[in-house]
């Protein structure tokens, strides 16, 4: 599987995120995603709600995934903490 399919997968579940999806060997993915769909929510639940956008794929094709999960506000917040270093 395809660092794009994945990317798409995740797209499609989650309209309007912002996806970057890396791998080197097709089963083991690293992800950034930011959605407003994360406001408010824990670490573990913005994490299961990718997982559903992926379904039968974790644990199979996908192997194993790694996630930053940010909103907007928090990925800006982040951009630029790092810029000032």
């Amino acid at each position: 599987m395809s660092p794009q399919e994945v990317e798409q997968l995740i797209r499609t579940g989650m309209p309007g995120a912002q996806v970057k999806v890396e791998s080197d060997d097709g089963t083991h993915f690293s992800a950034v995603i930011v959605s407003e769909e994360f406001a408010g929510k824990r670490t573990l639940q913005r994490h299961q709600r990718v997982y559903a956008t992926l379904g039968r794929l974790m644990g199979n094709e996908i192997h194993a995934l790694t996630m930053q999960t940010h909103t907007a506000e928090e990925w800006r917040a982040l951009q630029q903490a790092t810029q000032q270093q």
